[in-house]
């Protein structure tokens, strides 16, 4: 594919200064990047490399102020824009169009226009695929599952009975949508296992990272509301709802029954504990154990989470905790009447 640089100003919605002439065929890095390739600074640290840099075309902050080697798109948001030229220049592969003959489609499924089925895909009876989904090899889609359009499911994906898929959704390799929460009840020295008999519902523009898995309602639903966002490897368990465009990073765990926000982050390895709710906008850093409610636009830290200036202050004590504990020690021993024993 090839690019002018006034196509790639329309594509980012920039304003293009130099060689309207100039045509690119990739983008990479400013380190990388060579003379056909397009790349973007939106970071001040950076632009003393432009100088340096053999690309093709820059994407810059609207407030550059410099002399630039080639031609510049200007935009306030210079990496946003990168990664529109990127889904230009790279755009998904579809799948090859039809049915595979080596997978299963079950009685009743209905299958929508344009729709690619890889080898050994098994599809549920009663199941319903939009117009253009795709589903690599070795996927699995269980009975009354239903796919809306343009959705892809790549490789070795499992969605269980009944759960719901919206439209323009990614599920990447090897993640599992509708199992069973992890709900027991004591039965003696054993455990008897709690039925679960509710489903899964993601909404639109949702995109799910590999290795994820999505446990079932108990009863009713857990929800992924529109343009919720996860990392490979997080854990979201039965009835927990997440609200619109929150972002789930790698090894998030939320337990049962969690209410998130809308614009919500939940950073790597962050913990969430069951029944508690979490407000639009608010934050929890990576590592971070919450077991309480926190309100909209909250910012909580911490392996045992508290506020977030709460823990930064606890942090700049610890690294002089083995001082403090010499001077009580000191002090201890001064104030201590002469032959007490500690």
């Amino acid at each position: 594919m090839q690019l002018t640089v006034v196509e790639i100003a329309d594509i980012v919605g920039g304003r293009l200064e130099g060689d309207e002439r100039v045509t690119l065929t990739g983008a990479a890095v400013i380190e990388t990047a060579g003379a056909t390739d397009i790349t973007y600074i939106d970071n001040p640290r950076f632009l003393k490399k432009i100088g340096d840099t053999r690309a093709g075309a820059l994407i810059l902050p609207d407030d550059f102020s410099g002399e630039a080697p080639c031609p510049v798109v200007r935009t306030p948001y210079p990496k946003l824009g990168f990664a529109r030229v990127l889904a230009v220049f790279y755009p998904d592969k579809p799948g090859r169009l039809g049915v595979d003959p080596r997978a299963n489609i079950g009685e009743g499924a209905v299958l929508g226009q344009e729709v690619s089925v890889g080898a050994f895909v098994s599809v549920g009876n009663r199941a319903s695929l939009g117009d253009r989904v795709c589903l690599h090899p070795g996927v699995s889609i269980g009975d009354d599952v239903v796919i809306g359009d343009d959705t892809t499911i790549y490789p070795n994906v499992t969605i269980l009975e009944r759960c719901s898929i919206g439209c323009r959704v990614k599920i990447h390799a090897g993640s599992v949508i509708g199992s069973d929460g992890f709900g027991f009840v004591p039965n003696g020295d054993s455990y008897f296992k709690i039925k679960h008999t509710g489903t899964v519902q993601i909404d639109d523009d949702v995109e799910i990272g590999a290795n994820n898995a999505i446990d079932r309602g108990s009863f009713g639903r857990t929800h992924l509301c529109r343009g919720v966002k996860t990392d490979n490897l997080v854990h979201v368990a039965h009835n927990v709802i997440v609200g619109e465009d929150t972002l789930l990073v790698a090894q998030v765990g939320i337990a049962g029954s969690v209410s998130i926000g809308r614009h919500a982050i939940l950073a790597g390895q962050a913990g969430i504990g069951q029944h508690i709710t979490i407000g639009d906008n608010a934050i929890v850093g990576p590592q971070a154990g919450l077991s309480k409610s926190i309100g909209e636009g909250a910012v909580y830290s911490g392996t045992l989470a508290m506020p977030h200036r709460l823990w930064m202050r606890v942090q700049g004590v610890l690294r002089h905790l083995p001082a403090l504990k010499k001077k009580i020690d000191n002090l201890e021993k001064r104030l201590r009447p002469e032959g007490e024993d500690h």
